[in-house]
C-alpha cells in the first residue's frame, strides 16, 4: 500500500527539519525516501524552541517548499508543535520546558506570518490557552488545531472542541510515565473520542502493541490517525542522531531515546514498519490501515 499522509514528521533519512542549516538537497533527499517508503505527503513538524529560532526554521521550510516543486509535492504544509505546551515534567516530553509558554495571539501571528499560509496544523495544550482564544483564532483561519503535551481537564478539552479543536496528538505519549489511575489525560481524551480525532505512534515502543489494541478498540475508526513522529533517524537504524539540537540515541530495537533516557524523543520508524506492527501485532486489516493513514489524516488537511 502507498499514498500515506503523515501529519507529524520532524525529519527523515538523516535530515532534521528543525536544523538551522537545512539545504534543498537534504530536503529533496528526505522527500524521495518518504515517497519510496509509500508516504505521499507530510506535514513537516517544527517543535518548540526559542521563538526566533522557530520563526527561522518555519521560514526556511517555506522557502524550500516555494522554490522546489519536488519538495512542495511531498511537504504539504507545516505542523507547529509548540510552544504553547504544558511545561511540567513528563508532559513537555522532548520539548525544552524553558521555551514553553501560554498561548497568545501575538506569538501566534508571528508564527503564521513566518509560515506564509503554509502552517496547516498547530499542537497546543488546551490548559495553556485561556478560554480557547488561540484555538478559536486558528480554527477561524482554516488551521487544524491539535491538543498535545497536555494535562487538560475534561472541561478544558470540551471547551477547546467547542472552539474548533480537531485532534489529540500522539495519545499515550507526551505525558508522565506515572499518572493517577483513573483521572488522567489518557482517560479524559478517550472520554471525548467520539468528538475528536486522536493520533497514535504505532511503532510498538511509544505505545506497546497490547495497549494500542485497547485504544483502537475504543476510539471510533473514523477518528483514528496514525503518525510516525519521525526524526532524522527514521529508516536508518541504531545510532546517534539530532533533533532540534538534541542528541537522540536509537537502540538496536529501534526505540529513539532522549539523552537522559527518561523519555522517547521522536520516532525512528517508518510507515511500512508501523504497518507491520499494526497488521502483525495488533491485528489490523488493510481497510483500517487505509482509513487511519490516508483518509482520516487527509480530512484534517481539508479543514480550510
Amino acid at each position: 500500500m502507498s499514498g500515506y499522509i503523515d501529519l507529524q514528521v520532524n525529519g527523515y533519512a538523516g535530515v532534521d527539519f528543525n536544523s538551522d542549516n537545512l539545504t534543498t538537497d537534504e530536503v529533496v533527499r528526505a522527500c524521495r525516501r518518504l515517497k519510496a517508503d509509500g508516504t505521499e505527503s507530510i506535514l513537516a513538524t517544527v517543535i518548540t524552541a526559542r521563538i526566533d529560532l522557530m520563526l527561522l526554521r518555519i521560514s526556511r521550510l517555506v522557502e524550500l517548499m516555494e522554490s522546489s516543486a519536488e519538495v512542495a509535492d511531498c511537504i504539504r504544509g507545516i505542523h507547529v508543535e509548540g510552544p504553547f505546551l504544558n511545561p511540567a515534567e513528563g508532559f513537555i516530553g522532548a520539548h525544552p520546558a524553558s521555551d514553553a509558554m501560554s498561548a497568545n495571539v501575538g506569538v501566534t501571528d508571528q508564527l503564521l506570518d513566518a509560515g506564509n499560509g503554509n502552517i496547516k496544523m498547530v499542537t497546543l495544550a488546551p490548559e495553556m490557552d485561556q478560554d480557547a482564544q488561540v484555538t478559536k483564532y486558528l480554527s477561524e483561519r482554516g488551521i487544524a488545531v491539535a491538543a498535545g503535551h497536555s494535562d487538560a481537564s475534561l472541561s478544558d478539552l470540551n471547551r477547546a472542541i467547542d472552539h474548533g479543536l480537531k485532534l489529540f496528538t500522539h495519545l499515550g505519549n507526551g505525558c508522565p510515565g506515572l499518572l493517577p489511575r483513573h483521572d488522567n489525560i489518557v482517560q479524559r481524551v478517550l472520554a471525548v473520542s467520539e468528538r475528536l480525532k486522536i493520533s497514535f505512534i504505532a511503532d510498538g515502543h511509544h505505545v506497546p502493541a497490547f495497549a494500542l489494541r485497547n485504544y483502537l478498540g475504543i476510539v471510533p475508526h473514523e477518528n483514528v490517525v496514525i503518525v510516525t513522529d519521525a526524526i532524522s533517524a527514521a529508516g536508518l537504524g541504531p545510532g546517534r542522531y539530532e533533533l532540534s539540537g538534541q542528541v537522540v540515541q536509537v537502540d538496536d530495537d529501534g526505540a529513539a531515546w532522549a539523552a537522559c533516557r527518561t523519555h522517547y524523543a521522536g520516532c525512528a520508524s517508518t510507515f511500512p514498519q508501523m504497518v507491520e506492527v499494526l497488521t502483525e501485532s495488533v491485528g489490523v486489516g488493510d481497510e483500517q490501515i487505509q482509513q487511519w493513514m490516508i483518509t482520516n489524516p487527509g480530512q484534517l488537511l481539508a479543514v480550510d
